[in-house]
């Protein structure tokens, strides 16, 4: 992976985590940092260029659907 890639991936993984911290909800809060966690050890061997993007795309859709909920 790139360097910009992978910097660009702890970027969103780090936002997707800060803004789920910002849940209300013990239980909310503690299923999406469960879950985001879960997801990018899942995927961390990933090394598909078009996979990761996909992947990247996926994220940031999570991102916006976090920030309007919360």
């Amino acid at each position: 992976m790139a360097a910009s890639s992978r910097a660009q991936v702890l970027r969103l993984y780090r936002a997707l985590l800060r803004e789920s911290q910002r849940f209300s909800g013990y239980n909310y809060r503690t299923y999406a940092i469960r879950r985001i966690r879960d997801a990018f050890r899942e995927n961390k061997n990933v090394e598909d260029s078009e996979k990761i993007e996909e992947l990247l795309n996926k994220a940031k859709v999570n991102l916006e659907v976090i920030q309007r909920q919360v």
